[in-house]
């Protein structure tokens, strides 16, 4: 549905305007007695209401400033950024005032740390880490926002075939373990964690909204799927709030509305695979999300092989050599999930997944001692 004009949207300025027209409405009137008295001689007050429609149409067409608003020609813009879910966010908007700008992003922000205290594994008292402790048991009621998240983090889990899964957080915590310590974990530890992982241990049940966690000992991780959806969820808090030209970036993922002014859609960076490497043209996006997942800065290595963060969650092995996954799609939900179970794909089995996904495009790039090499899925840049 089409947005409203500021002047609509905004109630407070609405309410002062309507009054000016209302009062032009009346000086009109008043000015031409002779036809107000022949309506009233005729006893039609509803040829006078009839009359009056028209006339209170033309006072409320929006000024020229007004429409101006409206296709961004007299908008300003406004960034801030504040830690949160263990990276940094940056909101930008575009927006009429400071005072319209600070009061939206601080309520975009807000509903970013809402998110986080829902779905942190980092936290000991948030909803997933309750969710966590509960496992071995019954079902388990759960929030909006978990429920949602982990609804398409099984979804994906089938279409990938367990590339992509939830469950993996005690493999999680052996591998965040093995980077502290520069020692990669026993096998026998990373048995034990496989056995009490797997998306099949996890039951939803949408009609109750509850979730169950098969096996005690099993821990939910979120990290591939939770900043993409607290992206969309920002811009969906800064849409509904009137401001419809605005990024959100959540660490790697980006989601953006409509462009800035003037401009045909946002500009965004694409990291490059490390420094060595020269950068891909940058993309530009409206109404879309973007992800990357790599592991130029979170890795570690032992005996001349580079261990990644990222853990294939059907092996329990963290993934070596160099590699980068870009996914552009219509939601941060879907482009942050997607690049981080493409990550652990084969290139050509992680792009018929991205093929097979409406409006999804990715690029990868891996190096490895056969040197670099860049695969497209089919829609890239197109």
């Amino acid at each position: 549905m089409a947005e409203l004009p500021n002047w609509v949207a905004n109630n407070t300025v609405n309410k002062h305007r309507s009054a000016n027209r209302t009062a032009a409405l009346l000086a009109v009137l008043k000015s031409q007695p002779r036809l107000v008295s022949a309506l009233s001689v005729h006893r039609k007050p509803s040829l006078l209401r009839q009359l009056a429609v028209p006339l209170l149409g033309l006072f409320l067409l929006p000024s020229s400033s007004e429409r101006a608003d409206s296709l961004g020609k007299n908008l300003a813009r406004f960034e801030r950024s504040e830690p949160h879910m263990g990276t940094l966010v940056r909101i930008v908007v575009y927006a009429s005032s400071q005072e319209a700008a600070s009061s939206r992003i601080r309520q975009a922000f807000d509903r970013v740390r809402e998110i986080d205290q829902s779905l942190s594994d980092y936290r000991a008292d948030s909803e997933l880490s309750r969710l966590s402790q509960q496992a071995g048991g019954p079902p388990a009621k759960v929030g909006p926002d978990l429920f949602q998240v982990l609804s398409a983090s099984q979804n994906l889990a089938m279409r990938s075939q367990g590339a992509f899964d939830v469950t993996a957080g005690p493999l999680t915590l052996l591998w965040r373990r093995a980077r502290r310590q520069s020692a990669l974990p026993e096998s026998d530890r990373v048995a034990a964690a496989l056995a009490v992982s797997g998306f099949r241990l996890l039951a939803l049940d949408a009609g109750r909204q509850t979730a169950r966690l098969a096996k005690t000992g099993m821990r939910l991780d979120l990290g591939g799927i939770a900043k993409g959806y607290s992206a969309d969820e920002a811009l969906k808090t800064l849409r509904r709030a009137g401001l419809d030209r605005a990024l959100v970036a959540v660490g790697g993922d980006v989601a953006v509305s409509n462009p800035p002014p003037g401009k045909k859609g946002w500009t965004i960076d694409i990291a490059p695979l490390d420094a060595s490497v020269a950068k891909q043209p940058p993309l530009s996006l409206q109404n879309a999300a973007v992800s990357t997942s790599g592991d130029a800065e979170q890795f570690f290595e032992l005996g001349g092989v580079r261990y990644s963060h990222i853990i294939d969650p059907r092996t329990g092995q963290a993934l070596t050599g160099w590699r980068s996954v870009t996914v552009v799609a219509t939601r941060g939900i879907d482009s942050d999930s997607l690049a981080t179970a493409v990550s652990v794909m084969p290139p050509t089995k992680g792009l018929q997944l991205i093929d097979a996904t409406p409006s999804a495009q990715a690029l990868m790039v891996i190096r490895n001692d056969q040197g670099i090499r860049a695969w497209k899925s089919r829609r890239w840049r197109k």
